[in-house]
């Protein structure tokens, strides 16, 4: 149960820190991240949230019923830009893929080089 109120508090938090800044980075966002900074401080526990986060994961699906919903209501303007959302969303995909790859490359090879330049000194 308190696992619930520190996600409802940062969600709580975050919105009211994005109305307060002109609303131009989601709340939502905005507690997401002060929540994973009080995790990574030990402000709040990760055995509280734990419980509480995996209910609501395991009732994501349900989350997205009402925006299915909404797509078969607007089926007709989906179809009409049909091309257009397949191509955007293979692009994007690849485009994700690609910095994705690189940035896991880049941090990989730094890596090695410190654990190398860490064995040189030993």
């Amino acid at each position: 149960m308190l696992g619930l109120f520190y996600i409802l508090l940062f969600w709580l938090i975050g919105n009211a820190l994005s109305l307060l800044t002109g609303g131009y980075v989601s709340g939502n966002i905005i507690g997401l991240i002060l929540l994973f900074a009080s995790l990574c401080l030990h402000w709040v526990k990760a055995e509280q949230v734990r419980p509480a986060a995996r209910f609501l994961l395991g009732a994501m699906a349900l989350f997205f019923v009402p925006y299915g919903v909404g797509l078969m209501d607007s089926y007709r303007v989906i179809l009409d830009n049909l091309w257009a959302i397949v191509v955007s969303g293979i692009v994007s995909t690849i485009i994700v893929l690609l910095v994705s790859g690189k940035t896991f490359q880049s941090l990989n090879r730094r890596m090695i080089r410190r654990a190398k330049n860490a064995e040189d000194h030993d």
